[in-house]
């Protein structure tokens, strides 16, 4: 996340959802809506703040009665990442990062609720470790994400199941 206009068009729940779900289909603010148990209109509004951000991109319009429909997908999440790259800091973003942080912590919460049995790891830690250490780390963890990503399905596909991933890596200030 570097963009102050990402941050703050990801710092809501419902966004954060959102995303989650147009990564492994293409929908329309209603089929999103249905699925999210929102609303069309509310769907749409999220939609709409999320394009505008360039998270999502129409990838269909679709012919109903006599109207038109937008499919909107996300697809950066599965991009290949390089842990080599730097992405400086943005001061005036600082408070923007916060809430999106925020936004974060409010979705794992309502997710957590939903936890089954299965395989799965939860880890919290502030180390001090070498920087070649930190890139591999970063980039294992990156290169999970794409791969899971890449891998998203839509909702409730045959032998598919549903899972939560949060990762939230980033150095800190030397105190």
């Amino acid at each position: 996340m570097s963009t102050v206009d990402e941050l703050r068009a990801t710092a809501h729940p419902i966004r954060l959802r959102l995303l989650s779900l147009l990564t492994g289909v293409a929908m329309s603010a209603a089929e999103a809506g249905r699925e999210l148990g929102l609303s069309q209109a509310t769907a749409s509004y999220h939609l709409r703040v999320l394009e505008r951000a360039g998270l999502v991109r129409v990838v269909e319009v679709v012919r109903l009665r006599g109207g038109e429909a937008k499919r909107y997908r996300h697809e950066t999440s599965s991009m290949p990442f390089d842990a080599h790259q730097v992405h400086p800091l943005d001061p005036e973003a600082a408070e923007d990062r916060l809430v999106y942080l925020d936004a974060v912590a409010d979705e794992l919460r309502r997710r957590a609720r939903a936890q089954a049995d299965g395989p799965g790891v939860t880890t919290d830690a502030e180390l001090w470790v070498d920087p070649e250490a930190w890139r591999r780390v970063v980039q294992h963890i990156g290169q999970a994400s794409a791969i899971l990503h890449a891998a998203a399905r839509p909702p409730r596909t045959p032998g598919t199941r549903p899972v939560s991933v949060t990762a939230a890596l980033f150095p800190l200030r030397r105190s």
